[in-house]
């Protein structure tokens, strides 16, 4: 790379594929920044829910883009987050994995002018430094000259029982069968949708995580990273 202090790491998948929780534990050993794009996804649709903006509604939503501050940063409150999401000053980092935000954000997602009004600060960010990118789309769309870039799956069995185990720390109940039918459909919708489908890109190194532990699928993508010339340098610099 031209830039040897640049580097970054897309890290794909569908929703509680484990792409948060895998992309910071890699962030935490290349020290590097964690940029969650869907924080800022989330983030909108938690906007236009307060405000009745309907989540079909593209005009409205693309508006809501240039008046609403959103911002992502590295966390300041040891509860187990791993960025910071502000909304116009606010901090609303748990709030926008309600279950309501998670119904409404791929149909807002899918719209073209609310990708193409986000795509510009998710590529700024990204570009910033070395930075590890979870995402749908980041090696695909957003970052496609990632300079690796990881899918990760597993079954939707799995991915719901994570789900489920994740609301419940946050005392939110809900029955395994409905977080099922939810991502399945979450699912189908991401992967259907006419623009930035969620696939993995071709050059993607898929991961299945099925029955993996994060140490054994963080390790794994680590090593995938040594052969980033940004990292190999500094890892010859230190062993030297």
């Amino acid at each position: 790379m031209e830039n040897r202090d640049r580097f970054v790491i897309a890290i794909d998948g569908p929703a509680a594929s484990g792409k948060s929780t895998v992309a910071a534990e890699v962030a935490d050993q290349l020290d590097a920044l964690l940029f969650d794009t869907g924080a800022i996804y989330r983030a909108l649709t938690l906007v236009a829910l307060g405000r009745g903006v309907s989540p079909d509604d593209e005009a409205q939503l693309a508006e809501l883009i240039d008046i609403v501050d959103i911002s992502v940063s590295s966390p300041s409150v040891a509860d187990r987050r791993t960025y910071d999401v502000y909304i116009d000053g606010e901090d609303v980092t748990w709030t926008i994995r309600d279950p309501a935000v998670d119904k409404a954000v791929s149909r807002i997602s899918a719209h073209e002018k609310v990708r193409q009004g986000l795509l510009e600060l998710q590529r700024k960010i990204g570009s910033s430094g070395q930075v590890i990118m979870p995402g749908r789309d980041v090696g695909t769309v957003v970052m496609p000259d990632a300079d690796l870039k990881i899918w990760l799956d597993a079954s939707i069995d799995e991915r719901a029982r994570r789900r489920q185990a994740e609301l419940a720390q946050r005392d939110i109940v809900i029955t395994l069968d409905e977080v099922r039918k939810e991502m399945r459909e979450r699912d189908n919708y991401d992967s259907g949708r006419a623009l930035a489908p969620m696939e993995p890109a071709e050059d993607a190194v898929v991961i299945d995580t099925d029955g993996r532990s994060i140490e054994d699928i963080v390790a794994q993508i680590v090593q995938l990273a040594t052969l980033i010339p940004a990292i190999a340098d500094e890892e010859g610099s230190t062993a030297s």
